[in-house]
Formats: C-alpha cells, sequence, structure tokens
C-alpha cells in the first residue's frame, strides 16, 4: 500500500475556485495520504503554456463565472481529444458548477454560446433565475450527498444517468428532480460546498475508481473515522429533508 501514488492535476485553480472548491483537492490529498497512499497534485494554471495527461489519474475541474469560463474553454478545446480520450478510457474527472458545464457540448448564454468539450452529452442554457441554496441528494455511489448550489445554467443530461435524486434543493435544470452526471469515471455536478470534505463517502468512491484503474490487484480502502464528517453530513440532512417531512 505503501508504494501506491495517484496523480491529480487540478486545472486552472487561478480561475476555477468557487466556493472553496480547492478543499476537494486537499480532501483527496488527505484522505490518500491517511492510509499511506501517494499524491502528487500538479496545478495547471493560465500562465502554463499547456499540460499534459501522462501518467494522471484523477482531473479535478471547478467552478467559476460565465467570463472565467470562457477564457477556460479556449484553453481546454486545444486539449479536446486528449481529454475525450482520457475519460473514455476510465480516468477520473471531478466536475463542479462551471467544469460541469464545460464537460457537455455548450451552455448558451443570452447572447452568446460558449462550446463545450463535448466529454458529456449534454448541454446548459441561461436561466432567468438563479438557483441557490444548500440541497441534499439521494445517491447510489455513496448514499446521502450534501452540498451547495449556485447557478444559474439549466442543464439536460439526456440519456445520462444522474449522480443522484434531489431531496431538497433545485438540482440541473429546477425540474427533473435529478442532479449531476455520472459516466464512466466522470461525475460531474452543481455541488459546491466544498462537496468532498462534506462527503466522505463520495470521496472514498472517487480515490477507488482511480486507485483500481491504476492497480488492478488492489483489494480496497482501509477505514478511516469519519464519524464528524457524518455527523455534519446528518446535521444537513435533518435540518433541510426531515423537517420538510415533517412540516407535511
Amino acid at each position: 500500500m505503501s508504494e501506491m501514488k495517484l496523480k491529480i492535476v487540478h486545472m486552472y485553480p487561478d480561475l476555477l475556485n468557487l466556493y472553496g472548491d480547492r478543499g476537494n483537492i486537499e480532501c483527496l490529498r488527505r484522505r490518500l495520504l491517511w492510509r499511506g497512499i501517494g499524491a502528487e497534485v500538479i496545478s495547471c494554471t493560465c500562465e502554463d503554456e499547456g499540460f499534459s495527461l501522462e501518467d494522471t489519474d484523477i482531473v479535478f475541474l471547478g467552478g467559476g463565472s460565465d467570463r472565467e469560463q470562457k477564457i477556460v474553454c479556449s484553453r481546454l478545446l486545444e486539449h479536446r481529444d486528449e481529454l475525450k480520450a482520457f475519460a473514455e478510457n476510465g480516468g477520473t474527472i471531478i466536475a463542479v458548477c462551471g467544469g460541469y458545464q464545460l464537460l457537455g457540448r455548450y451552455y448558451r448564454l443570452e447572447d452568446e454560446t460558449i462550446e463545450g468539450l463535448g466529454i458529456l452529452d449534454i448541454y446548459t442554457e441561461q436561466g432567468k433565475t438563479r438557483l441557490i441554496g444548500n440541497i441534499v441528494l439521494e445517491t447510489e455511489l455513496a448514499g446521502t450527498v450534501v452540498g451547495f448550489e449556485n447557478h444559474g445554467g439549466r442543464t439536460f443530461i439526456g440519456p445520462h444517468k444522474p449522480l443522484g435524486r434531489v431531496l431538497y434543493g433545485n438540482g440541473n435544470d429546477e425540474n427533473s428532480g435529478c442532479e449531476g452526471v455520472v459516466y464512466k469515471n466522470v461525475i460531474a455536478t452543481y455541488l459546491h460546498g466544498p462537496l468532498l470534505p462534506k462527503n466522505p463517502r463520495l470521496c472514498d468512491y472517487i480515490l477507488t475508481n482511480a486507485l483500481k484503474r491504476k492497480y488492478p490487484d488492489m483489494s480496497g480502502l482501509t477505514e478511516l473515522d469519519d464519524s464528524l464528517e457524518n455527523k455534519a453530513n446528518e446535521y444537513i440532512v435533518n435540518r433541510f429533508v426531515n423537517k420538510q417531512s415533517n412540516k407535511t
């Protein structure tokens, strides 16, 4: 186990880092190190001429404003084939909010359209209002998942499998009752917060996928004491979901 190591590439943290998304990187790193597994984190910023996904295990794309998304997307489009091949070959991608939208075919704003990477067969349309607030999901991958959403776009995921069913909040498009997308080892979501420290089971699911891709004989992750994280998760569920159920 001590010889294991994952390489994590953080895409444009200088532009895509709303609502503590950088905390997701630290959570991935810490939960590896606590288990004696190495973690190499590479930041790709606007000052870099480009990037390579060679030997990369996890790619993280955070959230940003529409202006920042356009800047990032113009750079990512130069690597579209490489990113697409990475996803199709089982590479792990975590995309939050703006990063989620960039994985689709396009994001249509009021006066222009941002071309996406086309890794996911989804698209986003600008809504008339922003969807803001705490959100709670029920997922197959990690049980109850909590976070915070703040997005003006409505994302339509077509045939893709959602990350979860909305128990409280708005989700992808305010109406479908679904949130996020799961495709192979790609997880895309509107949940900020940051997402992974609040949901250790989801973090471990992501880490397990990345490790098994690199080390097929790996048996599984050792257990950690997540009692505090689980209590924080339960607090959000009790405050918003159970309280709402009691009213009805």
